[in-house]
C-alpha cells in the first residue's frame, strides 16, 4: 500500500523529475527578500520524489541541509518500507518479532499505538492483511469474498502488538503491519529537524506530507494547496502552513473499484472501506501527528472527526464527503485560490 501525494504546491513550483535520481538534485532561483536565496533539492522515496524548498543566505549551507535532510528521509523510508523484504517493517512482519528495533521504528509504533488509543481502534496499522485481501481479489478482478474478508479481519488488533525498546512481536501469527499512514509524516519530521541542526530557518518540506519551517521571505509565508478530491487540476483550499504540517488521506490515492467505494483506507471494525468521507486534511504541530490523525479520521467520518479535532491543540481539519459536502475547523487558516 502506498499513499501518494494528494497535496500540490500552492507556490508555482516546477515538477520535480527524479527518476533513477542517485544524489539530490538542486537549484538556486531568487527569492523575494534579497538577502536570501531559494535552494530546493529532491530525491526518491517512499515510491515518489520527496523534495525540500530552503530560503537561506548561503547556497552551499543550504545545499548541505538539503542532502543531509533528504537522506533522513530516506533512511526512515528503508528502515520502514512494505517493498523491501530486509526493512525492518518487512522482518518483522515474515517472522512475527523484531529483535532491537531502530529508535525511530520504536518512536513511530508507540506513536502508532497511542493514537488507536485516542480513537479506540480506528486507527489501526495491523491492517495490512486487508489491503493484502483486497489486493490478491484486485489481482482476480473482484473483491474478496466474505470468508476472505473476514479471515483477514480475525488478524486485524492493534492490542496484538507488542512494543518495547529490545523486542517487537505480534501475538498471533499471521498478523501483519503498515506504516503508509504514518511513516511518510514521520520522515518530514526527521529531516524537518536535521533542517534545524544545520542552522535553517525557513524550509518547506513534502515527503508526500508537508512540513515547513519559518516563512517563504518576509512578505510571503510558505503555503500548500489541498486539491479537490473529485478533480485533480482543481484546489479545495490554499493553505499557509506557518510552521506547521499538513497531510491529506484521500479515497482516490489507491482504488480497489472505480466508484471509489473500496480502496486503501480500511475500518477495521468492517473490514471495508469507511463511506462517508472522500478526503481528510489535517494541520497539525508535527508531520506524525498530521498524517496518523487525516487517516484515522477518514475512519472516524465527519462528526466524530471534528469532535475529536476539537479536543486536540493547535489540529486544525478541512473535511470533503464524498458529495462535496465540507466541513472546516473555525480555525484553519486559508487564503483565496
Amino acid at each position: 500500500m502506498k499513499r501518494r501525494t494528494v497535496i500540490m504546491s500552492a507556490m508555482g513550483m516546477a515538477s520535480l523529475a527524479a527518476t533513477g535520481l542517485a544524489n539530490p538534485w538542486l537549484r538556486a532561483a531568487p527569492a523575494h527578500s534579497k538577502e536570501l536565496t531559494i535552494v530546493t533539492g529532491a530525491a526518491l522515496a517512499f515510491g515518489t520524489t520527496i523534495s525540500i524548498q530552503v530560503a537561506h543566505d548561503n547556497q552551499a549551507e543550504a545545499e548541505l541541509a538539503i542532502a543531509a535532510a533528504l537522506a533522513a528521509a530516506q533512511q526512515i523510508d528503508r528502515l520502514m518500507t512494505l517493498h523491501n523484504d530486509d526493512s525492518q517493517v518487512g522482518l518483522l512482519n515474515r517472522h512475527g518479532y523484531l529483535a532491537q528495533p531502530d529508535p525511530h521504528l520504536h518512536t513511530v509504533l508507540a506513536s502508532a499505538l497511542e493514537l488507536s488509543r485516542l480513537t479506540r481502534g480506528a486507527f489501526d496499522i495491523t491492517v495490512q492483511p486487508l489491503w493484502q485481501a483486497y489486493s490478491a481479489a484486485a489481482l482476480r478482478g473482484g473483491l474478496p469474498s466474505t470468508e476472505q474478508r473476514l479471515a483477514a479481519m480475525a488478524l486485524v488488533d492493534w492490542r496484538q502488538l507488542h512494543i518495547s525498546a529490545q523486542h517487537i512481536a505480534f501475538r498471533q501469527p499471521g498478523m501483519a503491519l503498515t506504516l503508509n499512514g504514518i511513516a511518510q509524516g514521520y520522515a518530514v519530521d526527521v529531516a524537518r529537524a536535521v533542517l534545524a541542526q544545520h542552522g535553517i530557518a525557513h524550509a518547506l518540506l513534502d515527503t508526500g506530507e508537508f512540513a515547513a519551517r519559518g516563512r517563504r521571505s518576509a512578505q510571503h509565508e510558505w503555503t500548500v494547496g489541498i486539491r479537490a478530491p473529485r478533480d485533480a487540476q482543481a484546489l479545495a483550499a490554499i493553505v499557509p502552513l506557518r510552521g506547521r504540517c499538513l497531510a491529506t488521506s484521500g479515497d482516490y490515492e489507491s482504488s480497489f473499484t472505480p466508484d471509489l467505494r473500496h480502496h486503501h483506507i480500511f475500518d477495521p471494525a468492517s473490514g471495508d472501506s469507511p463511506t462517508e468521507l472522500a478526503s481528510v486534511s489535517v494541520i497539525a504541530a508535527t508531520g506524525l501527528q498530521a498524517d496518523g490523525l487525516s487517516t484515522a479520521m477518514m475512519v472516524l467520518g465527519p462528526e466524530k472527526a471534528l469532535a475529536l479535532a476539537a479536543t486536540l491543540t493547535d489540529v486544525d481539519v478541512l473535511l470533503i464527503a464524498k458529495d462535496g459536502r465540507q466541513w472546516r475547523s473555525a480555525s484553519l487558516p486559508t487564503q483565496r485560490s
